[in-house]
């Protein structure tokens, strides 16, 4: 398959998730609308979309005009029933061109934290091969409410974690497409982000990391599965 990433920044990119394509044999195309230029190809011509994350909120649409334009698409992209997930910021705009409300999270989440799926998320085709409780890598301020019709995978102790729109659509606040190259680089670039010791989150994290991407890896494949309409293979 040909599928669009649509990305926020440099250091915010398709990370194991590319891995998990490649070895599919599908081929991911990163595009930024902020870029100023067209896609790659068509947006019609592709048959799914990723939506990343970015340092930037999801309500900047003052500081970030491009974000009104992205929305737009978004919103395109579901009313359309392209197979999307949203990834962090990514998540959190396709709540909002779903309708939703976004805002500042009751408490930022930055490094390693537990997430649970509800009852729906066990039994969702993307989640299916999770845990039912899990740490997953964290790094955000916003979260978004849930938009109509959606159904909660899951939620950390601060907010909500993971939704499906329809059958076409999910969105992730945590980064299950990080990599240990990315975490370092964005403690390098925003180290006031981290509570406590940014050593202690980078130690955590090579901790982690090795398992945290097989789960990418597996979240990423599943998601093409799906969108692939191979939905015994996600499973």
């Amino acid at each position: 398959m040909d599928v669009l990433a649509l990305i926020h920044g440099d250091e915010v990119r398709s990370g194991v998730f590319a891995d998990a394509a490649a070895a599919r044999g599908d081929r991911i195309e990163e595009w930024s609308i902020a870029w100023g230029t067209p896609p790659p190809r068509p947006i019609d011509a592709y048959d799914a979309v990723l939506v990343f994350g970015g340092a930037m909120h999801p309500d900047q649409d003052e500081k970030h005009p491009w974000l009104r334009e992205e929305s737009l698409l978004l919103q395109r992209l579901l009313d359309t029933h392209v197979p999307m997930l949203g990834i962090c910021l990514g998540a959190q705009l396709i709540a909002r061109a779903a309708g939703a409300p976004v805002l500042p999270a009751p408490d930022p989440e930055v490094g390693w934290y537990a997430v649970e799926l509800t009852q729906a998320g066990r039994d969702d085709p993307l989640l299916a091969h999770a845990s039912a409780s899990f740490t997953a890598f964290q790094w955000h301020f916003y979260t978004y409410g849930l938009p109509a019709g959606a159904v909660e995978l899951a939620r950390s102790a601060a907010c909500t974690q993971a939704f499906r729109l329809g059958d076409s659509a999910w969105g992730i606040q945590c980064h299950p497409e990080v990599t240990m190259e990315q975490i370092e680089q964005w403690t390098v670039e925003a180290p006031e982000d981290v509570e406590g010791p940014v050593e202690e989150l980078v130690a955590e994290s090579r901790e982690r990391i090795a398992a945290w991407n097989e789960f990418g890896r597996d979240l990423c494949s599943g998601f093409l599965s799906i969108a692939s309409g191979d939905q015994a293979a996600a499973a």
